[in-house]
């Protein structure tokens, strides 16, 4: 009775398929990529924000310190430049061209390799051009507060909690790059295992 199961029919036609490379392996490698892709996209979208931190903690500080500015203007003026310029270099050749629709198996897996290898480069770069600025802003910021306060109260204790937030979303992020680094060299490593199969 096991045996007239359904299950077992169609277990029976998988089996019974022909050897050759199906094209849904092709498809789906297809669909991988453009998902990639997109997603490199959004990431790359996504650095337009560390500029838009630095702009905002600079004028924040221009407006609520007007005596220290000639202090705190440089280094906030530094940081922005530092963010504009480092979305040159966070975009520079990271913007992939539309693959054709049947693409082959061989073709699609490479395209899938290229994107990762595109968004592991910019996690690696991420680092210096965007949250480089964004932490010389926040430092600012922070030497703005301690050279504001006064003897009777300090920055500590009631600055204490948003910088406790800044030692938490630094070490986060730190947390979360790593483990973005090392899901993008599992992808790619399985990818060079499909690609290994294919050929034999």
């Amino acid at each position: 009775m096991q045996n007239d199961s359904p299950e077992n029919g169609v277990r029976a036609i998988w089996l019974n398929q022909p050897t050759e490379k199906p094209t849904m392996i092709s498809k789906l490698i297809e669909q991988r990529s453009r998902l990639l892709r997109a997603k490199t996209r959004r990431k790359l979208i996504g650095t337009v924000a560390c500029p838009l931190v630095a702009g905002i903690f600079y004028a924040y500080c221009m407006k609520q310190f007007p005596a220290l500015r000639q202090v705190l203007q440089p280094p906030f003026a530094f940081a922005l430049a530092w963010s504009l310029v480092g979305l040159y270099f966070l975009n520079r050749g990271m913007w992939s061209a539309v693959i054709p629709g049947d693409v082959g198996l061989n073709t699609g897996l490479e395209v899938c390799r290229l994107e990762i290898k595109r968004q592991r480069d910019h996690v690696r770069r991420f680092l210096l051009w965007s949250f480089g600025p964004v932490m010389l802003a926040i430092a600012t910021f922070v030497l703005a507060l301690a050279m504001v306060s006064t003897r009777e109260q300090g920055i500590l204790p009631n600055g204490l909690p948003f910088l406790i937030l800044m030692v938490v979303w630094i070490v986060s992020w730190f947390l979360i790059r790593l483990r973005e680094q090392s899901e993008l060299q599992r992808e790619i490593d399985e990818l060079k295992d499909i690609e290994m199969e294919n050929r034999n």
